[in-house]
Protein backbone atom coordinates (compact mmCIF):
# COMPACT_ATOMS: atom_id res chain seq x y z
CA UNK A 1 0.00 0.00 0.00
CA UNK A 2 1.33 3.42 -0.97
CA UNK A 3 1.04 6.62 1.05
CA UNK A 4 -1.12 8.94 -1.05
CA UNK A 5 -2.56 11.87 0.87
CA UNK A 6 -5.32 14.09 -0.50
CA UNK A 7 -6.71 15.64 2.70
CA UNK A 8 -5.09 18.91 3.78
CA UNK A 9 -4.96 17.73 7.41
CA UNK A 10 -2.80 14.78 6.39
CA UNK A 11 -0.47 16.92 4.31
CA UNK A 12 -0.10 19.36 7.19
CA UNK A 13 0.53 16.41 9.50
CA UNK A 14 3.34 15.20 7.25
CA UNK A 15 4.80 18.72 7.03
CA UNK A 16 4.88 18.89 10.81
CA UNK A 17 6.51 15.46 11.10
CA UNK A 18 9.13 16.35 8.51
CA UNK A 19 10.00 19.67 10.12
CA UNK A 20 10.29 18.12 13.57
CA UNK A 21 12.59 15.36 12.32
CA UNK A 22 14.84 17.95 10.70
CA UNK A 23 14.85 20.07 13.84
CA UNK A 24 16.26 17.13 15.81
CA UNK A 25 19.27 17.25 13.47
CA UNK A 26 19.50 21.02 13.95
CA UNK A 27 19.55 20.47 17.71
CA UNK A 28 22.19 17.73 17.77
CA UNK A 29 24.48 19.28 15.13
CA UNK A 30 26.60 21.39 17.56
CA UNK A 31 27.30 18.25 19.63
CA UNK A 32 28.78 16.25 16.73
CA UNK A 33 32.45 16.87 17.50
CA UNK A 34 35.68 15.21 18.56
CA UNK A 35 35.36 13.30 21.84
CA UNK A 36 31.61 12.70 21.89
CA UNK A 37 30.28 9.15 21.90
CA UNK A 38 27.54 7.99 19.58
CA UNK A 39 25.55 6.98 22.69
CA UNK A 40 25.70 10.59 23.89
CA UNK A 41 24.36 11.79 20.54
CA UNK A 42 21.54 9.27 20.83
CA UNK A 43 20.66 10.50 24.32
CA UNK A 44 20.69 14.14 23.23
CA UNK A 45 18.27 13.37 20.42
CA UNK A 46 16.07 11.12 22.55
CA UNK A 47 15.69 13.76 25.27
CA UNK A 48 14.91 16.49 22.75
CA UNK A 49 12.28 14.38 21.00
CA UNK A 50 10.63 13.27 24.23
CA UNK A 51 10.82 16.40 26.37
CA UNK A 52 10.80 19.29 23.88
CA UNK A 53 8.95 18.03 20.81
CA UNK A 54 6.61 15.50 22.42
CA UNK A 55 7.47 13.11 19.58
CA UNK A 56 8.38 9.41 19.69
CA UNK A 57 11.67 8.13 18.23
CA UNK A 58 10.46 5.61 15.66
CA UNK A 59 13.64 3.44 15.63
CA UNK A 60 13.52 2.66 19.37
CA UNK A 61 12.43 -0.99 19.74
CA UNK A 62 11.49 -1.11 16.05
CA UNK A 63 11.42 -4.79 15.09
CA UNK A 64 10.76 -5.91 11.52
CA UNK A 65 10.24 -9.67 11.08
CA UNK A 66 13.47 -11.57 11.58
CA UNK A 67 15.27 -8.74 13.38
CA UNK A 68 15.91 -8.08 17.06
CA UNK A 69 14.42 -4.83 18.42
CA UNK A 70 16.55 -1.81 17.47
CA UNK A 71 17.99 -0.65 20.82
CA UNK A 72 18.34 3.10 20.26
CA UNK A 73 16.45 6.23 19.22
CA UNK A 74 18.62 7.17 16.23
CA UNK A 75 21.04 5.49 13.82
CA UNK A 76 24.69 6.58 13.95
CA UNK A 77 26.65 5.27 10.94
CA UNK A 78 30.36 6.12 11.11
CA UNK A 79 32.92 5.84 8.27
CA UNK A 80 32.46 2.42 6.63
CA UNK A 81 29.03 1.86 8.20
CA UNK A 82 26.47 2.20 5.42
CA UNK A 83 23.34 2.34 7.57
CA UNK A 84 21.63 1.29 10.81
CA UNK A 85 24.66 1.89 13.03
CA UNK A 86 23.74 1.34 16.67
CA UNK A 87 24.83 4.13 19.05
CA UNK A 88 27.24 2.97 21.73
CA UNK A 89 30.64 3.58 23.28
CA UNK A 90 32.37 4.63 20.04
CA UNK A 91 34.09 8.00 20.50
CA UNK A 92 34.20 10.26 17.45
CA UNK A 93 37.68 11.39 16.41
CA UNK A 94 38.97 13.96 13.96
CA UNK A 95 38.57 12.74 10.40
CA UNK A 96 35.47 10.64 11.07
CA UNK A 97 32.34 11.09 8.99
CA UNK A 98 29.01 10.12 10.52
CA UNK A 99 25.45 9.87 9.26
CA UNK A 100 22.73 10.61 11.80
CA UNK A 101 19.37 9.16 10.78
CA UNK A 102 16.30 10.51 12.56
CA UNK A 103 12.68 9.38 12.39
CA UNK A 104 10.01 10.91 14.63
CA UNK A 105 6.38 10.01 15.18
CA UNK A 106 4.18 12.99 15.97
CA UNK A 107 1.29 12.90 18.47
CA UNK A 108 -0.98 12.77 15.41
CA UNK A 109 0.69 9.58 14.20
CA UNK A 110 2.69 10.93 11.24
CA UNK A 111 6.27 9.88 10.50
CA UNK A 112 9.10 12.17 9.40
CA UNK A 113 12.39 10.58 8.29
CA UNK A 114 15.66 12.35 7.42
CA UNK A 115 19.42 12.02 7.71
CA UNK A 116 22.49 14.19 7.30
CA UNK A 117 26.21 13.64 7.05
CA UNK A 118 28.54 15.30 9.55
CA UNK A 119 32.32 15.69 9.35
CA UNK A 120 34.20 15.50 12.63
CA UNK A 121 37.24 17.72 12.96
CA UNK A 122 39.32 17.78 9.77
CA UNK A 123 37.89 15.37 7.21
CA UNK A 124 39.90 13.98 4.31
CA UNK A 125 39.53 15.17 0.73
CA UNK A 126 38.05 11.74 -0.10
CA UNK A 127 35.45 12.01 2.66
CA UNK A 128 34.48 15.53 1.63
CA UNK A 129 34.09 14.56 -2.03
CA UNK A 130 32.08 11.40 -1.27
CA UNK A 131 29.80 13.36 1.05
CA UNK A 132 29.23 16.08 -1.54
CA UNK A 133 28.60 13.69 -4.44
CA UNK A 134 26.11 11.74 -2.30
CA UNK A 135 24.36 15.00 -1.36
CA UNK A 136 24.13 15.87 -5.05
CA UNK A 137 22.80 12.38 -5.81
CA UNK A 138 19.94 12.87 -3.36
CA UNK A 139 19.03 16.28 -4.75
CA UNK A 140 19.26 15.17 -8.37
CA UNK A 141 16.83 12.40 -7.43
CA UNK A 142 14.53 14.90 -5.73
CA UNK A 143 14.56 17.04 -8.88
CA UNK A 144 12.97 14.18 -10.84
CA UNK A 145 9.92 14.05 -8.60
CA UNK A 146 6.66 15.21 -10.19
CA UNK A 147 3.35 13.64 -11.21
CA UNK A 148 3.83 11.22 -14.10
CA UNK A 149 7.56 10.68 -13.53
CA UNK A 150 8.69 7.12 -12.94
CA UNK A 151 10.65 5.61 -10.09
CA UNK A 152 13.27 4.59 -12.63
CA UNK A 153 13.90 8.26 -13.42
CA UNK A 154 14.96 8.81 -9.80
CA UNK A 155 17.18 5.76 -9.63
CA UNK A 156 18.83 6.43 -12.98
CA UNK A 157 19.97 9.97 -12.23
CA UNK A 158 21.36 8.91 -8.83
CA UNK A 159 23.21 5.91 -10.24
CA UNK A 160 24.62 7.90 -13.16
CA UNK A 161 25.95 10.73 -10.98
CA UNK A 162 27.52 8.36 -8.44
CA UNK A 163 29.14 6.07 -10.98
CA UNK A 164 30.43 8.98 -13.08
CA UNK A 165 32.27 10.09 -9.95
CA UNK A 166 33.82 6.64 -9.56
CA UNK A 167 31.57 5.51 -6.72
CA UNK A 168 29.07 2.67 -6.30
CA UNK A 169 25.41 2.55 -5.24
CA UNK A 170 24.25 0.20 -2.48
CA UNK A 171 21.48 -2.02 -3.89
CA UNK A 172 20.19 -3.82 -0.79
CA UNK A 173 18.68 -0.74 0.89
CA UNK A 174 16.47 1.94 -0.62
CA UNK A 175 14.04 4.75 0.01
CA UNK A 176 10.45 3.95 0.93
CA UNK A 177 6.92 5.16 1.21
CA UNK A 178 6.14 6.77 4.54
CA UNK A 179 3.10 8.38 6.13
CA UNK A 180 1.26 6.95 9.11
CA UNK A 181 3.42 3.84 8.69
CA UNK A 182 7.23 3.85 8.98
CA UNK A 183 8.03 1.75 5.89
CA UNK A 184 5.64 0.95 3.04
CA UNK A 185 5.47 0.93 -0.75
CA UNK A 186 6.81 2.15 -3.03
CA UNK A 187 10.43 1.12 -2.77
CA UNK A 188 12.62 3.94 -4.08
CA UNK A 189 15.64 2.26 -5.66
CA UNK A 190 18.72 4.41 -6.12
CA UNK A 191 19.59 2.80 -9.44
CA UNK A 192 17.52 2.01 -12.52
CA UNK A 193 16.46 2.94 -16.02
CA UNK A 194 14.50 6.04 -17.06
CA UNK A 195 10.82 5.52 -17.74
CA UNK A 196 10.59 2.24 -15.82
CA UNK A 197 8.76 1.39 -12.63
CA UNK A 198 5.75 2.89 -10.92
CA UNK A 199 4.51 6.32 -11.94
CA UNK A 200 4.36 9.05 -9.32
CA UNK A 201 1.09 10.74 -8.46
CA UNK A 202 0.16 13.85 -6.52
CA UNK A 203 -0.07 13.25 -2.78
CA UNK A 204 2.51 10.45 -2.57
CA UNK A 205 4.98 10.72 0.31
CA UNK A 206 8.27 8.82 0.34
CA UNK A 207 11.96 9.12 1.09
CA UNK A 208 14.99 9.38 -1.17
CA UNK A 209 18.09 8.28 0.73
CA UNK A 210 20.99 7.14 -1.48
CA UNK A 211 23.79 5.15 0.14
CA UNK A 212 26.97 5.67 -1.89
CA UNK A 213 30.25 3.82 -1.32
CA UNK A 214 33.72 5.10 -2.16
CA UNK A 215 34.68 1.55 -3.14
CA UNK A 216 32.62 -1.44 -4.21
CA UNK A 217 28.89 -1.72 -3.55
CA UNK A 218 28.95 -5.06 -1.67
CA UNK A 219 27.85 -5.05 1.97
CA UNK A 220 28.40 -7.08 5.12
CA UNK A 221 26.00 -7.24 8.06
CA UNK A 222 27.40 -7.34 11.59
CA UNK A 223 26.42 -9.94 14.22
CA UNK A 224 24.03 -7.45 15.86
CA UNK A 225 21.89 -8.01 12.71
CA UNK A 226 21.46 -4.26 12.23
CA UNK A 227 24.79 -2.60 11.47
CA UNK A 228 25.61 -2.74 7.75
CA UNK A 229 29.17 -2.02 6.56
CA UNK A 230 30.96 -1.87 3.24
CA UNK A 231 32.50 -5.25 2.48
CA UNK A 232 35.77 -3.67 1.33
CA UNK A 233 35.84 -1.31 4.34
CA UNK A 234 35.63 1.76 2.11
CA UNK A 235 33.85 4.91 3.26
CA UNK A 236 30.11 5.23 2.75
CA UNK A 237 27.82 8.26 2.81
CA UNK A 238 24.07 8.85 2.91
CA UNK A 239 21.63 11.76 2.90
CA UNK A 240 17.85 11.52 3.23
CA UNK A 241 14.76 13.68 2.83
CA UNK A 242 11.05 12.87 3.06
CA UNK A 243 9.15 14.23 0.04
CA UNK A 244 5.63 15.06 -1.12
CA UNK A 245 4.62 14.85 -4.77
CA UNK A 246 2.76 18.10 -5.50
CA UNK A 247 0.60 19.13 -8.44
CA UNK A 248 3.60 20.69 -10.19
CA UNK A 249 6.61 18.89 -8.73
CA UNK A 250 8.00 18.18 -5.29
CA UNK A 251 8.00 19.52 -1.75
CA UNK A 252 10.79 18.63 0.67
CA UNK A 253 8.97 17.93 3.92
CA UNK A 254 12.03 17.38 6.12
CA UNK A 255 13.10 21.00 5.97
CA UNK A 256 14.06 23.32 8.83
CA UNK A 257 16.16 26.41 9.47
CA UNK A 258 19.31 24.32 9.80
CA UNK A 259 18.86 22.23 6.65
CA UNK A 260 21.77 22.13 4.22
CA UNK A 261 20.90 24.29 1.19
CA UNK A 262 20.55 22.45 -2.12
CA UNK A 263 23.68 22.12 -4.30
CA UNK A 264 24.26 24.16 -7.45
CA UNK A 265 23.23 21.25 -9.67
CA UNK A 266 19.57 21.86 -8.68
CA UNK A 267 19.77 25.58 -7.92
CA UNK A 268 16.60 26.36 -9.90
CA UNK A 269 14.47 23.65 -8.27
CA UNK A 270 11.30 24.91 -6.54
CA UNK A 271 11.10 22.49 -3.63
CA UNK A 272 9.13 24.59 -1.14
CA UNK A 273 5.88 25.25 -3.03
CA UNK A 274 3.94 25.88 0.18
CA UNK A 275 6.16 28.87 0.90
CA UNK A 276 6.37 30.11 -2.67
CA UNK A 277 2.59 30.22 -3.01
CA UNK A 278 2.04 31.81 0.39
Amino acid sequence: MNSVFTAEKDIQGMREAGRLASEVLDHVAPHVKVGVSTAELDQICHTYMRDVQNTIPAPLNYQPPGYPPFPASICTSVNDVICHGIPGEKILKSGDVVNLDITVITPGGYYGDTSRMFMVGEASVLAKRLTQITFECMWLGIAQVKPGASLGDIGHVIQTHAENAGYSVVREYCGHGIGQVFHQDPQILHYGKPGTGEKLEMGMTFTIEPMINAGRREIRTMPDQWTVKTKDRSLSAQWEHTLLVTANGVEVLTWSDGSNPPPDCVKNLAFRPSLISA
